[in-house]
């Protein structure tokens, strides 16, 4: 009996074992080809791909179309999953992969129907623009069809990719809109309904376009708008809302650092150009390193960051210019006000009453029916249903709608020689809005606007409008008078996704929800510690996480726990002896931090209550990033005016928000305060996306839980998901010692030497290569017979 048991295990565990090493050889079959020759039909000539010991490629082709089928058939061998669910989520078209889970997203981004609109631009491209995003498509099929086994991805869902479209690649561009966008005007109508209640003053007041810690380029801080007195608002009769303690707060924006110094900072002359662009990070990571060169057809070196499933660098340099971006944050998007008109169905314009335009857009959903999705369009844009503003239904007229917005002129920033010509190409670039910054081999830098802006004429562009009776965008701002800042006086330039500009400047750009400006002070202020740079000195301030934007909230907190009881004496010790930075090990930065964020949610409510009380406890309310200044006035000038009535005083209020956090740290935490430090929260969770469904997978596809340094309003702006998605450093003709760091890896595939090779190097801020290399392996792509 024991021997027919024993031998029963063994005939389990050997069919278990078989099981896994076929699973694994299978899962290995998706790994692409590294060295060797390879035919492949499209090719006009032979390229070679050759990678480092990081899988980062050197593409040599001879021409520009023959890159770009290379540059498609690496990107359809290391990340083509990740491409399919980019387009795939631009298009509304995730159901027909992953079932009706999938369908509410879906719709929030079939409402733009951009599969149409991508076939719009199609018809806008030169026949070269064309031929490019033709090859590319060719190569990434390509690509893909090389592996012996379908991604893994593919195996785990039971499914078979789908080939690679040229217009894809559209679609790709349009889901960089939809991260950096307000892609339905919310924003506006979150605005509108504020301004719909409380007086002019206390609006203007509660949203000031600026605060002390703007850092423009251009202009200084704005001056600060007068607190409402007593004769103005009182809200003292109101009762304050008990919130619940958070620690979250409002997100990093979706955005980036970036700035510049000239030739006259640097020991060769030559501009040194830094970028950090700040998304949300996931396994692969959104962009892959490459180098692209050809040896024809205008001669181009050009290395940086690519994104996959579109053919071009999207930051770095080319030997004599090297740019990056951060987000601009304008007001790209408005909410217009329906009026309806007399017949069903019609709305009033100008011209007159017009009819709805109904699109019937069918919704594939895997394992079941299609769904219909209706969308009703006007003249303007989309009408958003669920996005309505005083009882009027809303349109939505956004950038991303118009087909003269997206366009393939950023292929013209691999062969500018200078930074004027780069400023000029990006000018009339079709991609979100963003500051772009510059410096050429020359020593010359600059700052301007990449991407189409809209002329806006007859409305308030911040709140919902009516544009029946006119108003409204009137075309496109003439590049030629686009704003620049090129060579300031002070050889430095940087942006950080705050005001840039005052003025006429300002009034073109608008203000789309623009961040505070506490990020890009402290990188000024690094920028004038030191009259000389090299790149290690960009990646000092790349990583600076010095707590300066909470320093004086420490201060108040410090005065307020004066009059705390001795249950808060262990509170008060960790906040006076914090480390002051958002490093891993300070439990004082995390106690202020958490302070502040549930002293800032009571004082909004407290201070919106009127609006809540004509448009409901739930109205959706924006805070504004600027609302630190009023936020600040009223806890240090203490008006009594302002003041809930269950309240005693200010600084019994900010006790209490002291004690809700001590609660929940003790509700929610074992162990004690001093155990609770920043890197506790800010644990890194950079995860595959297929991991959340398969989560016994989690540990061999998603990067480690390492605690991470950083937070919003410094540079190092990291949160669990959220971070630089690469970071360089580089002058212009001195590639060989820039700097740069991705997180993750190049390869989306978990069995290859590439999947994480460099993320320790991102996590740690260790120095690492901006150029590829050693070559480890050679693919010599041929022309088919």
């Amino acid at each position: 009996m024991k021997i027919w048991i024993l031998r029963l295990l063994l005939g389990v565990a050997s069919v278990v074992l078989t099981a896994g090493f076929a699973t694994w050889w299978l899962i290995r079959g998706s790994l692409p080809m590294l060295d060797g020759d390879l035919p492949v039909p499209g090719l006009d000539h032979p390229v070679t791909i050759e990678r480092d010991e990081q899988g980062i490629p050197t593409i040599r082709a001879s021409t520009r179309r023959d890159l770009a089928l290379a540059t498609g058939f690496v990107h359809g061998q290391d990340r083509f999953f990740q491409m399919d669910m980019i387009r795939r989520k631009a298009a509304g078209e995730l159901s027909e992969m992953f079932g009706a889970a999938a369908l509410p997203l879906d719709k929030h981004h079939r409402f733009h129907r951009f599969r149409a609109r991508a076939q719009a631009v199609m018809q806008t491209l030169t026949a070269t623009e064309r031929a490019i995003l033709d090859a590319y498509a060719s190569g990434v099929n390509a690509g893909l069809g090389s592996l012996s086994v379908r991604p893994f991805e593919y195996l785990l869902l039971r499914e078979q990719p789908k080939p690679w479209r040229t217009q894809d690649t559209i679609l790709v561009v349009y889901a960089m809109f939809m991260q950096l966008n307000d892609d339905r005007a919310r924003g506006d109508v979150q605005r509108g309904v504020a301004q719909s209640v409380l007086p002019a003053n206390v609006d203007a007041w509660l949203y000031p376009t600026g605060t002390s810690w703007d850092a423009p380029l251009v202009g200084g801080a704005i001056e600060a708008v007068p607190m409402p007195d007593a004769g103005d608002d009182a809200i003292r009769h109101v009762a304050l809302i008990p919130e619940p303690a958070t620690e979250q707060g409002s997100p990093a924006l979706n955005g980036s650092n970036n700035w510049a110094v000239g030739g006259a900072l640097t020991d060769h002359g030559r501009a040194l150009v830094s970028n950090d662009m700040h998304l949300g990070l996931s396994v692969p990571n959104l962009y892959y390193r490459a180098r692209l060169i050809t040896t024809g057809d205008g001669e181009r070196d050009v290395t940086g960051v690519s994104l996959p499933g579109t053919p071009f660098v999207v930051a770095g340099s080319n030997g004599r210019v090297a740019w990056g971006y951060t987000n601009s944050y304008g007001d790209w998007s408005d909410a217009v006000v329906i009026r309806p008109g007399a017949a069903a169905g019609t709305y009033r314009t100008p011209d007159g009453e017009e009819v709805f335009v109904v699109h019937r857009e069918w919704i594939n959903v895997k394992q079941a029916d299609p769904v219909e999705y209706r969308i009703r369009e006007t003249r303007w844009g989309p009408v958003d249903d669920s996005n309505p503003f005083a009882g009027s239904e809303v349109a939505v007229r956004w950038l991303a709608h118009s087909p003269q917005a997206v366009n393939l002129k950023i292929l013209e920033l691999e062969t500018v020689a200078d930074l004027d010509t780069a400023l000029d190409v990006a000018n009339t670039m079709g991609l979100p809005p963003q500051n772009v910054v510059a410096g050429d081999a020359h020593g010359h830098i600059g700052w301007s606007i990449a991407g189409r802006i809209p002329v806006k004429s007859g409305y308030d562009p911040r709140v919902p409008a009516d544009w029946s009776n006119g108003g409204g965008w009137t075309g496109w701002l003439d590049p030629a008078d686009y704003p620049r800042v090129i060579n300031p006086e002070s050889q430095r330039i940087w942006t950080a996704n705050a005001r840039v500009v005052e003025g006429d400047a300002l009034r073109k750009i608008g203000d789309g929800g623009y961040d505070l400006g506490a990020r890009a002070q402290q990188i000024r202020d690094r920028l004038f510690e030191k009259d000389r740079f090299a790149p290690e000195d960009m990646l000092a301030i790349q990583r600076d996480h010095e707590a300066l934007f909470l320093g004086r909230w420490r201060t108040l907190l410090l005065e307020v726990l004066a009059s705390g009881g001795p249950e808060m004496e262990e509170y008060r010790s960790l906040v006076e002896h914090w480390i002051p930075a958002a490093s891993t090990d300070s439990v004082g930065y995390r106690l202020v931090r958490a302070f502040r964020l549930q002293v800032r949610q009571k004082v909004f409510a407290a201070l919106t209550t009127p609006v809540r009380a004509v448009h409901g406890e739930n109205a959706d309310l924006l805070i504004s990033h600027q609302f630190e200044a009023p936020l600040w006035s009223v806890l240090t000038e203490k008006p009594r005016h302002l003041l809930p009535a269950n309240v005693e005083s200010w600084d019994a209020l900010m006790l209490a928000a002291v004690r809700e956090n001590i609660d929940r740290f003790e509700q929610h935490f074992d162990g004690g305060l001093s155990a609770r430090t920043w890197g506790e929260l800010n644990t890194a969770h950079i995860a595959h996306p297929i991991s959340g469904a398969v989560p016994w997978l989690s540990k061999w596809l998603d990067m480690p839980r390492q605690a991470l340094p950083g937070d919003a309003n410094l540079p190092l702006a990291q949160s669990p998901d959220f971070g630089a998605s690469q970071r360089f450093s580089v002058s212009p003709g001195d590639e060989a010692n820039g700097l740069m760091q991705m997180p993750t890896g190049q390869s989306g595939h978990p069995l290859s030497p590439f999947y994480r090779r460099g993320h320790d190097d991102w996590m740690s801020g260790t120095p690492s290569p901006f150029l590829p290399g050693p070559t480890r392996h050679r693919l010599t792509l041929k022309p088919a017979p």
